[in-house]
């Protein structure tokens, strides 16, 4: 395999090689106790293996024929021995293969039979004795010489195996697998689908030639193709490299075996020894950084998910030899920060194309599938999206199956999810904490797709800490944000948080924590059974729709906390709700007003907009924990109730709820409460005398056309921002409006009725923004009103810039 780019394109291309492994050797040293039982086990593996006493052709010119044995070949066996340096033929076998390396991306596996790697790397011994003669009789060619020393130098660098006299047989197989195993991922590559593009991405982060130590990382979700294609970047460059390993499943190898176990594996693949024994975790780094930190490597760190594994494994920079790099694939992006890698790579799913080629190519051994099976093929191809596992899955399960068999698993594949793709994605999820578990199965059973905040928000009133849980969620790849701020999670992943909700009690609903789908809910809330599991239920149906549900239906729900309902019209009324709901949703609330016995004393936040209510409860409830409600576009709501006991709320919205006629008093001594919003109740006549709300920031009254006189505010009420009072009918302003020292937005546009303004208004040091447009009784005294209405608002507001000396924005028209 080599790499073709020229800077805007980029091919793995795998040559037409004639043969896969060429034996470069010294017949005298090798041939009879090394060279032909070698040979055989590799020709007995299927492996097309060259050697010069077996495929020349007597009478052929020998030089011509070795060329090209050697350029035809895939690998490169060199066995050096006591008496290869004396031998010019082997010398320019050596030469040839060092260039063919560098142009064609052959790789060579060094074997030191009998000799130690120094004197082969340094020309030392029997090497030292050859080339004081070569340099005699090449005396006129010293050239050759130099180019046999420093191919000498190169390959001896490269870590290959160290076979004493008599050990040969012990090393024999360990050879052969792992010529094998390179042959096997290779001929994988023409059946991977995208990988150029991909594997081009990293190799672009790797910047392989630079001198420095480079590690980088490939994230992503389960499934995606993050250990293919490190395995196709390490079986393409790792001939760049004077050794390599990589190490598949560290997350489960190190389980069951432990990291000693690995850190052996690791040193016996770079340094190909046998028998390297470590006791502890401390001594094998240690002995790593001493063994590899003059060594040029490239190592693969595969399915990593502790800091611990990855410092156990040659993961510190310190630890390996100028210009070697490190590749780590995993779940955990969280984890690579830590690491301050020097680039992530995510994969992207496939394209739809792709996807339809790797299916049919799994599951036809074709590029495309046959007559009559193009638009199932594009079903289950879809089914996966663009995720690689779950295609390849889909295509081996479907390999060789008829057509009624294809319709059965396409209708299968809509109610259950194929064990095997969920196995592996739940290995992501076991890993998580249990508020992070639950916060994960509300997002894959409720929220996905919806704006991060607002999920955050609704988290939050459920004590799931959210803020640290969703980031958890998103750095071991099983959740994303988009640009717009909505949350997304792959499609396959959120059918395997729904799958294990399903699975807590498949045949019995009420037996599940979260319900989502009608076909279960419509039961639960029409048969009545106690259950203590049901905590969560969602129904957000796209047309409105009329249900049968028992009135009685929540009473025997005693730890359902969250209900969101949407488009659901009640045919039979409500007697209850549980009172340990933290967060009501209702869009559309169809009765005229809270079941009577419902005690909000855990509600957090009540949101019925659109609703039928008319009065929300009688008397005063306990509403300790209540901390947001919004009832807009309620048009039957005729007053607010008593929020005497809410001590923690901080918004109210009843924005449009055109026939609401009195605010209660108790609103005006809510001390925490940050937003009041009646906006356009055009009905509203009754406000709360003074204001004493030190939190409030924003007060808006705007369209409230029947309100006259607005209420005083508090010495306390410093914090308010902005005053929307736009289309009132008030009069004037209270003088009192001085106390609101950090107001920056006051609206009083087509305030029709408005005469004049306290003095108090040039001394808002604060107010940036002054809009007071359409008040047509607007004058600059009591006793003159001027004849251009226009006129006088442009005189009033020039007067207001000129007191103040500040710049005001005053929006006239």
């Amino acid at each position: 395999m080599a790499l073709e780019t020229d800077g805007s394109s980029f091919s793995l291309r795998t040559s037409k090689w004639i043969f896969d492994v060429f034996l470069s050797f010294r017949g005298e040293d090798t041939r009879r106790n090394f060279l032909r039982p070698l040979y055989a086990a590799l020709t007995q593996k299927g492996i097309p293996t060259f050697t010069d006493e077996k495929e020349l052709e007597r009478g052929k010119p020998i030089p011509s024929e070795l060329l090209k044995a050697i350029e035809g070949s895939r690998f490169s066996v060199v066995i050096f021995s006591k008496n290869y340096g004396s031998s010019s033929w082997c010398l320019d076998e050596l030469a040839k293969i060092v260039e063919c390396q560098k142009k064609m991306g052959q790789t060579i596996f060094p074997v030191f039979f009998d000799v130690d790697p120094t004197e082969v790397r340094k020309q030392k011994g029997s090497f030292h004795e050859a080339f004081a003669k070569h340099e005699e009789v090449f005396k006129e060619n010293l050239e050759k010489v130099k180019t046999w020393r420093a191919a000498l130098t190169k390959v001896a660098n490269i870590s290959g195996w160290v076979i004493p006299k008599g050990q040969e047989s012990e090393y024999i197989n360990a050879i052969v697998e792992k010529i094998f195993e390179r042959l096997s991922s290779i001929k994988l590559i023409k059946d991977l689908v995208g990988i150029d593009s991909r594997v081009w991405e990293v190799y672009s982060d790797l910047k392989i030639g630079l001198t420095d130590v480079r590690v980088i990382g490939i994230d992503g979700t389960a499934g995606i193709g993050k250990t293919t294609i490190a395995r196709v970047v390490y079986d393409s460059f790792s001939n760049q490299f004077e050794g390599s390993s990589f190490l598949h499943t560290v997350r489960e190898e190190s389980k069951v075996h432990g990291l000693a176990y690995l850190q052996e594996r690791l040193l016996c693949d770079i340094l190909m020894q046998k028998d390297i024994k470590i006791s502890n975790t401390s001594d094998g780094v240690q002995l790593i950084r001493r063994r590899l930190c003059n060594k040029k490597v490239l190592l693969v760190l595969d399915d990593v998910d502790s800091l611990e594994q990855s410092e156990s494994l040659a993961c510190m920079r310190d630890c390996c030899g100028p210009g070697s790099r490190i590749i780590i694939t995993t779940r955990n992006e969280h984890l690579l920060k830590r690491l301050r890698v020097d680039g992530i790579y995510r994969p992207k799913e496939l394209s739809s194309e792709e996807a339809l080629r790797l299916f049919s190519l799994e599951c036809f051994r074709s590029e495309c599938p046959p007559e009559g099976y193009m638009e199932m093929s594009n079903q289950v191809a879809s089914y996966a999206h663009g995720l690689p596992l779950a295609i390849k899955f889909l295509g081996s399960s479907l390999f060789d199956r008829t057509i009624p068999a294809w319709r059965s698993y396409l209708d299968m594949l809509e109610n259950n999810f194929p064990a095997e793709i969920l196995r592996i994605f739940q290995i992501s999820f076991d890993s998580l904490q249990e508020t992070e578990k639950e916060i994960f199965l509300h997002i894959a059973c409720f929220f996905n797709g919806e704006d991060q905040d607002r999920v955050e928000e609704i988290l939050d009133y459920l004590n799931l800490y959210p803020a640290i849980g969703i980031r958890v969620l998103i750095d071991k790849s099983l959740l994303s944000v988009s640009s717009n701020n909505r949350l997304w999670m792959h499609p396959l992943v959120q059918q395997m948080g729904r799958e294990i909700t399903f699975r807590e009690s498949p045949k019995s609903p009420w037996e599940r924590r979260r319900l989502w789908l009608q076909k279960d809910i419509d039961p639960v809330l029409t048969d009545i059974k106690e259950t203590t599991a049901i905590q969560s239920i969602v129904l957000d149906l796209p047309v409105q729709k009329e249900v049968h549900w028992n009135p009685e239906a929540f009473s025997k729900m005693h730890h359902l906390v969250l209900l969101k309902i949407h488009n659901v019209q009640l045919r039979n009324g409500l007697t209850h709700f549980p009172n340990e709901l933290r967060v009501i949703e209702w869009n559309g609330y169809p009765l005229k007003s809270l079941p009577p016995n419902f005690e909000p004393r855990e509600l957090v936040e009540l949101r019925m907009c659109h609703s039928n209510i008319k009065l929300l409860w009688k008397g005063v409830k306990h509403l300790g924990k209540l901390r947001f409600i919004k009832l807009s576009h309620s048009q039957d709501l005729i007053k607010t109730p008593d929020f005497s006991e809410a001590p923690q709320l901080e918004s109210i919205d009843f924005e449009g709820c055109t026939n609401l006629i009195e605010v209660h008093q108790s609103v005006g001594v809510l001390k925490r409460l940050i937003l009041l919003n009646l906006k356009d109740c055009t009905s509203l006549v009754s406000l709360p005398s003074k204001l004493e709300m030190e939190s409030l920031e924003n007060l808006t009254l705007a369209g409230c056309s029947k309100v006259k006189k607005i209420p005083e505010f508090a010495k306390d009420m410093e914090r308010l921002r902005e005053l929307h009072l736009s289309g009132t009918a008030i009069v004037d302003l209270p003088s009192s409006i001085e106390h609101l020292t950090g107001l920056t937005l006051l609206n009083l546009s087509h305030c029709r009725n408005l005469l004049g303004l306290p003095g108090a208004i040039y001394r808002l040091e604060s107010l940036k923004e002054f809009t007071v447009f359409g008040c047509s009784k607007l004058a600059k005294d009591d006793n003159e009103i001027l004849p251009t209405r226009k006129r006088s608002i442009w005189l009033l507001a020039e007067e207001f810039l000129r007191s103040t000396g500040r710049r005001v924005r005053s929006r006239l028209i």
